[in-house]
């Protein structure tokens, strides 16, 4: 798919092989509804279950098409990655599915249980300070000293083209959708959304959710290249990434707005996921909901005939030890 004159990372063919390659290993997730949401936000909403994929989020789909994608000669000497969150759970368990080591650089920060789903899932733990910086040179290193292939969390075609499978599954499941929001952070869900459900259905929106505490996308989509913050402050995790030059174009061509929340707006939309969906899900997977339900999305006019709108649920790694010892206070 080009626009621009420009060739993207990934394209509809390549989601396609992906969803061949993966659909023997990935859950196919399921869309919940409730006519209370449905009533506070007076939408139709569609959520597509991302939180309950192999590895409790999306990521799944992505690192299972990069290691599966993999020849023997690359497969035998495993996979390296630096990740504070779930790509290093998906990339650890489906390393272990075809049986290769999984290196996964983390930095000191991460939540714990994110740290102990790369674990359990048999991805070797290498410790990097939590700046970027010392996460990619820590990452350089195991990569020379063991000659494994790196698979970036968000940019690279492979798992841009896994994590578009979502949109094949959730048009099929919900051919009705006119609008889609999806959590951003580095890009490689909503570039690989994105790709393929505007290859079905053109006319379709794709927003991006994103916290204004972490609000690069915004900014980058307002300033027509990619900035990258000083420093970033959410409660949502997994959305402290930057773009990459594989994302960008991506989100520049086909994203059609980035609606920014604050943390409270998150935290009470997991609360509602919770009580109403009755489902766990981490803040950056509440993100969409948050949206939906914010002044800034319900009273723009550009919006008024989103009727049918698909959210992502993209995960529900939550550190429930936090949740449990905030109701001990």
């Amino acid at each position: 798919m080009e626009a621009n004159g420009e060739q993207y990372a990934a394209n509809f063919s390549s989601i396609k092989e992906a969803q061949k390659r993966i659909s023997l290993y990935i859950h196919k997730t399921p869309v919940l509804s409730s006519e209370t949401l449905n009533a506070m936000s007076g939408r139709s909403l569609f959520f597509k279950c991302e939180c309950f994929q192999k590895g409790g989020a999306f990521k799944f789909r992505g690192a299972s098409n990069a290691v599966l994608s993999l020849d023997e000669d690359q497969a035998i000497k495993g996979v390296v990655t630096h990740s504070s969150g779930n790509h290093a759970a998906a990339l650890s368990l489906a390393a272990k599915l075809r049986g290769i080591p999984a290196y996964i650089v983390i930095p000191k920060n991460a939540p714990k249980c994110k740290v102990e789903n790369v674990v359990r899932y048999g991805g070797q733990v290498i410790w990097s300070e939590a700046t970027m910086h010392s996460r990619e040179s820590v990452a350089s290193k195991v990569l020379e000293e063991t000659g494994a292939v790196l698979v970036h969390p968000y940019n690279d075609g492979r798992i841009i083209s896994g994590q578009g499978t979502i949109s094949l599954e959730f048009l099929e499941q919900v051919p009705l959708l006119d609008t889609i929001i999806v959590p951003i952070s580095g890009g490689g869900l909503i570039s690989g959304v994105a790709l393929a459900a505007k290859s079905i259905k053109p006319a379709i929106r794709i927003l991006a959710a994103e916290p204004i505490g972490a609000n690069d996308a915004a900014q980058s989509k307002a300033a027509g290249r990619i900035i990258t913050l000083l420093e970033t402050n959410t409660v949502a995790d997994g959305l402290r990434a930057f773009l990459g030059d594989l994302t960008w174009p991506i989100v520049r061509d086909l994203v059609d707005d980035v609606i920014t929340v604050e943390d409270k707006e998150i935290i009470e939309a997991m609360k509602l996921c919770y009580e109403i969906l009755k489902v766990a899900v981490e803040p950056s997977g509440a993100i969409g909901l948050a949206a939906v339900l914010s002044d800034g999305f319900r009273k723009n006019p550009a919006w008024q005939d989103s009727k049918k709108i698909g959210i992502v649920l993209s995960g529900g790694n939550v550190d429930l030890g936090v949740l449990w010892d905030s109701f001990r206070k």
